[in-house]
């Protein structure tokens, strides 16, 4: 069953061949035995999950079944869930027990899905490698040397270990698209606003988006279907109708038109990821695609623009943790300020330390105007690149991640590394667009390839469908790592 895909698991489910109840054991059974090598959950509440699966059953045996009625679904720790501890990987929040259900939880709760637990994540959503979590490093499951990714690390780890059948994500810069690279599974951020940001603790506002994270394309649909929608209480949510992501799954490719930017293809990719990346392209020549030459001339400039805008929406964002209503408190301090500066000073990390400082500057009297005021005009021109080149092809197409894991501790000295591991997937987050990544293969070291494809606005459920054609044709996403 751990194999299965989730509408596999929902088919199994309403014939009675296996209960939620049984399903939810036995992947919190694969967690007990694997959780302590790979660190992908910080929180596990058997009883709770438990009793969602035991409600679950109910609905089935009742014929009041949705498509992920009864399957456990691992949510990232930066999703509130009401009676769950919500860390957001960080020691300022290492006794949150969230009052409140997110947005999004509140979907899969409506929906019938069960909560697995709370996955390990880059803390406070900082990191491209899952390397600053308060709570260690997630191990990637194909090498345990190896990073997975970040900062969704812990959900990706999850999916492609088999401890869960399919899990959430967000995405600032990349966060669900590299992880999902890097361990071999597929994940889609949605259009800025399809998924409302109530309940999920932020980090850039402007820039954050949940999404799902499975072994396939169609699983991605599916979660998709429960994740979107209209939230009054998130001035970002955006009014559409509800759409059925599945709908265009089977449609042929036949003249698609896939637009290749030169950008991407240029200096500084490993030659394995080329390699895997090309092999790909063929295998859209053969379903009918035709290939259309693109530039989009602002991307080089997306990480300084986005290392500029993060961290100053970081900076204000995080400025609420301090010690006074929830989260850490300083055991020892002699007045009120003293205790804002060693709350914060021991509870967050260095990475975000380092954000916040930068994003201080950059919105302080004498630097606005010269940094974030100019940051934001450059990704006003990164979004109309991808509007000129959308007239010329339907979708976009390159590589996820410059390279394949590389080992825990190998970027960890050299910030400006570590930050170009996002250089393919930022600029998705500026300019507000969709974007997944699918898995395309194995380079150095035997390790995942994913292949970016990036859609026009609302543009999702066409990027599905050319995911789940390729995936048709090949079995990257079946690949599971072994021994576990």
């Amino acid at each position: 069953m751990i194999h299965s895909s989730l509408a596999q698991l929902g088919a199994a489910l309403r014939a009675k061949k296996i209960s939620s109840v049984e399903l939810t054991q036995t992947y919190l059974d694969r967690i007990t035995r694997l959780n302590a090598q790979l660190n992908a959950f910080i929180t596990l509440n058997p009883e709770a999950s438990l009793a969602q699966a035991r409600a679950a059953d109910a609905r089935l045996a009742a014929g009041t079944a949705d498509a992920l009625t009864g399957i456990p679904v691992a949510q990232k720790d930066i999703f509130c869930a009401k009676g769950w501890l919500t860390t957001c990987g960080s020691k300022m929040l290492h006794n949150f027990v969230s009052p409140y259900d997110a947005h999004v939880i509140s979907q899969f709760n409506n929906a019938g899905a069960v909560n697995l637990g709370k996955t390990n994540m880059d803390e406070f959503a900082m990191g491209s490698s899952n390397e600053t979590s308060h709570y260690g490093p997630v191990k990637n499951p194909w090498d345990t040397a190896r990073v997975p990714g970040g900062s969704s690390g812990g959900t990706a780890a999850a999916v492609a270990a088999r401890l869960c059948a399919a899990a959430t994500g967000t995405d600032t810069g990349g966060s669900i698209r590299q992880p999902a690279a890097l361990c071999g599974i597929s994940g889609l951020k949605p259009t800025y606003g399809v998924c409302s940001r109530y309940g999920m603790i932020a980090f850039a506002s402007s820039l954050d988006q949940a999404g799902p994270m499975g072994r396939n394309a169609e699983d991605l649909a599916l979660m998709l279907n429960v994740m979107a929608g209209f939230d009054e209480r998130d001035s970002t949510s955006l009014q559409r109708d509800k759409e059925d992501y599945t709908r265009d799954l089977n449609k042929p490719l036949t003249g698609l038109r896939i637009g290749l930017p030169k950008e991407f293809f240029a200096e500084g990719m490993g030659a394995d990821v080329a390699k895997a990346v090309e092999d790909a392209i063929a295998e859209y020549k053969k379903l009918g695609a035709v290939i259309v030459d693109i530039s989009l001339p602002n991307s080089k400039l997306s990480v300084p623009v986005y290392y500029v805008l993060a961290p100053a929406e970081a900076s204000s964002n995080l400025s609420r943790f301090d010690g006074v209503r929830y989260g850490y408190r300083a055991p020892e301090y002699s007045d009120l300020a003293d205790m804002y500066e060693k709350s914060r000073a021991q509870g967050f990390g260095a990475e975000v330390k380092r954000r916040i400082m930068i994003g201080t500057y950059v919105l302080s009297h004498g630097y606005y105007d010269a940094y974030y005021l100019q940051a934001q005009k450059i990704r006003r021109l990164i979004a109309q690149d991808f509007t000129e080149a959308y007239k010329q092809c339907d979708v976009i197409m390159g590589p996820t991640s410059p390279s394949t894991a590389f080992k825990l501790g190998e970027k960890g000295d050299d910030p400006v590394q570590m930050y170009l591991s996002d250089i393919y997937t930022i600029a998705v987050n500026l300019a507000g667009l969709p974007g997944m990544s699918i898995p395309c293969g194995f380079g150095a070291n035997d390790m995942p390839v994913g292949l970016q494809i990036i859609g026009n606005y609302f543009d999702e459920a066409r990027m599905l469908n050319v995911a789940h054609q390729y995936q048709l044709a090949t079995d990257w996403h079946n690949r599971a790592p072994q021994g576990l």
